[in-house]
């Protein structure tokens, strides 16, 4: 055990890098936040600047151990929490990107991905990954970067370049250059992960065409990757622990145990639950994935991703001009007893789980004469629920299909959980209570605690359970069949989306 009671998390998200430090009963002692610019070159794409994902993060850093009144040395390790499937291409020499990070949102890999099904691959790589083939995972990402930055195969040929998820780039960034690792979590999300053996699949990479030496090496959610260089900080720190968001927000809301969920409201909506060490497929269209690991041994997790739940509220903040802030869309919606008919699909990008169609676009039906922009405002917050709703209910009905329980609570968070009239319609929806904790910032509270379990500041996942602390409980006050038609609404408007 360390006598040291701080830990670092360092939080890089889709719009914004964060960095909080938390004490040992897993509360915030300080949080500093910069927005990260998002770039959109052609319609479908999506890209963010690597060197600003880096800078941006490290600021936030220096930031956060300033407003602690805290010195790197007060720290007893950093956690690394990163967007997934985002996908970065680098120089190993100079550590110079050689093109924009190709963020998850993007589908210009579409096309890879139709030909990838025409071959016949999708058995292989849903057996293998856990996954369905399609353009948000990195690996026909990577592909992309290898077919059309110029030289980029043939210096790749040559070992000079290093691919990574967002942890592996600041991991590198971190040390200097000397370390190019992930974990597991990450990895179970480039569709190249064989998510049984724990390693990186060689049938997978020879379909590919992607060279097995671009990849990191891959380890444990908790254990020792690296030290991050001193005079970053002012003091070297190991950095011990590493998840995708989602895992590591999985492990924040202390779901050790099969059967347990949640669901974080950001950006996208990700519903992910608990399975043990039990790879179980599910049979409508959701995805198995790595959870956080803190030894060798796999554990999975049965997961669903709405590709636009957060940013639906930014979207009328910068599309529609229908808000200034985006804390103004709850009193917007509220002012409206309910969406009077209206129905949001925000399908901007597809839709992901558990539909999966890349062609489906947003859609607004059910307006009239009568329809105001608070109507829309509504539609648009319950467009989460129902979107997270309709996951739920598909990952219920493989578990009860595989001989399990339904989930019977689910623990949120996320920016969007502190809204209280979604987190009361989600309830409603679902019919089980929605349970909100003290700490909404679990995505980073799962970096902290897997860092923690490996420097040493917690004996086992059970002291963590017990950290756990319950803020609000939303209990369903909607009859079922209000529910169930309700959900049949949305059903029908999703058909209206996806009609060619």
């Amino acid at each position: 055990m360390t006598d040291k009671t701080y830990l670092l998390a360092l939080d890089q998200g889709t719009s914004s890098s964060r960095s909080i430090v938390f004490d040992r009963g897993g509360r915030i002692v300080a949080m500093a936040q910069r927005e990260l610019t998002q770039h959109y070159p052609q319609p479908g794409w999506v890209e963010h600047d690597p060197m600003e994902i880096w800078q941006g993060q490290l600021a936030t850093a220096r930031d956060v151990l300033s407003q602690a009144g805290l010195k790197a040395s007060d720290m007893a390790g950093i956690g690394i929490t990163n967007q997934r499937e985002t996908t970065l291409l680098w120089n190993r020499r100079t550590g110079q990107p050689v093109h924009p990070a190709i963020v998850w949102q993007d589908r210009r890999a579409e096309p890879l991905c139709a030909r990838l099904r025409q071959d016949g691959m999708e058995p292989t790589i849903r057996e293998k990954t856990g996954l369905v083939i399609d353009a948000y995972f990195s690996a026909t990402k990577l592909r992309w970067l290898l077919d059309n930055v110029p030289g980029a195969r043939a210096q790749a040929a040559r070992g000079e370049l290093a691919f990574g998820t967002v942890d592996s780039w600041l991991i590198w960034q971190l040390t200097g250059g000397k370390v190019h690792v992930t974990d597991v979590s990450n990895a179970s999300r480039t569709m190249l992960f064989n998510v049984h053996r724990n390693e990186w699949d060689t049938e997978l990479l020879a379909a590919l065409d992607i060279p097995a030496s671009v990849l990191p090496e891959v380890q444990p959610s908790s254990s020792h990757f690296a030290d991050a260089d001193a005079g970053l900080l002012g003091h070297a720190l190991p950095i011990g622990g590493v998840a995708g968001d989602q895992q590591a927000a999985l492990f924040g809301q202390a779901c050790f145990e099969a059967g347990m969920a949640k669901n974080t409201y950001g950006t996208g909506c990700f519903l992910l639950m608990h399975t043990g060490d039990k790879f179980q497929p599910s049979g409508n269209g959701l995805l198995v994935t790595s959870a956080a690991q803190t030894s060798s041994r796999a554990h999975y997790a049965m997961e669903g991703s709405v590709f636009v739940g957060g940013a639906v509220v930014q979207w009328l903040r910068d599309g529609l001009k229908a808000i200034k802030g985006s804390a103004e869309v709850q009193s917007l919606a509220e002012s409206v007893p309910d969406a009077g008919g209206v129905m949001m699909v925000p399908a901007f990008t597809g839709l992901g789980a558990p539909y999966w169609n890349a062609d489906a676009r947003g859609t607004i039906t059910g307006l009239t004469r009568g329809t105001t922009v608070a109507h829309i405002a509504r539609a648009a917050l319950e467009s989460i629920a129902y979107q997270s709703a309709a996951l739920l209910q598909a990952m219920s009905r493989d578990v009860v299909a595989a001989g399990g329980q339904p989930v019977t609570e689910l623990r949120v968070d996320g920016g969007a959980s502190v809204n209280d009239l979604l987190m009361q319609f989600q309830a409603d929806l679902l019919g089980i209570p929605v349970v909100r904790p003290e700490v909404t910032e679990t995505t980073a509270l799962g970096a902290a605690y897997l860092a923690g379990l490996s420097c040493g500041v917690y004996a086992g996942t059970d002291e963590l359970s017990k950290l756990w602390r319950v803020e609000r409980r939303f209990m369903p006050t909607l009859g079922r069949t209000q529910a169930q038609e309700a959900m049949a609404r949305w059903e029908h408007a999703v058909r209206q989306a996806t009609a060619t």
